[in-house]
């Protein structure tokens, strides 16, 4: 699927939740391909779609959870990334995961950069948890970053040091 084809996909999706739906019941595809080209769709979505990607967190991220493509993983996390976390409904799990890819050498740059994106979301709501990122993050200073690696760890730093003021 190209550019041109997602951006047809999405005129037709476009202000049709019926036409939405059958786009995100392709992401849990058994077909790999379907899933792929599902996310990918959704992560070039419109705004005005935002609300609608957010009634579907959890689905998001038990799909995150249990996936083993690469490609789909980074697609969900870079969803999730867009996404607010409500301070009651904060899942442990989801946290857990993004916790454990901040400094997972083996995984991608964007895993692990939207991972830290979507820890700090969670975790900037309580401050025990703020402490346990920060020490995560702490840990990056032993590892050579990429340049978007390092954007994202100063940006999340820059804001926990605002919050913290």
């Amino acid at each position: 699927m190209n550019l041109p084809d997602v951006k047809d996909v999405l005129a037709w999706m476009a202000g049709d939740v019926s036409r939405r739906e059958v786009i995100f019941s392709m992401v849990g595809s058994s077909e790999s391909r379907v899933g792929v080209n599902a996310l990918w769709v959704l992560t070039h979505s419109d705004k005005v779609h935002d609300e609608w990607l957010r009634s579907k967190q959890d689905v998001l991220i038990d799909h995150l959870l249990a996936e083993t493509n690469v490609a789909k993983r980074r697609m969900l996390l870079q969803l999730l990334r867009n996404q607010e976390y409500d301070k009651d409904s904060m899942r442990a799990d989801f946290l857990d995961f993004c916790l454990s890819k901040i400094n997972a050498e083996c995984e991608p740059y964007a895993i692990r950069c939207f991972s830290m994106y979507c820890a700090f979301k969670m975790c900037r709501h309580y401050s025990e948890l703020l402490e346990e990122l920060k020490i995560h993050l702490s840990m990056l200073a032993t590892q050579s970053l990429s340049p978007g690696l390092k954007s994202a760890l100063n940006n999340i730093n820059s804001a926990i040091n605002k919050m913290e003021r």
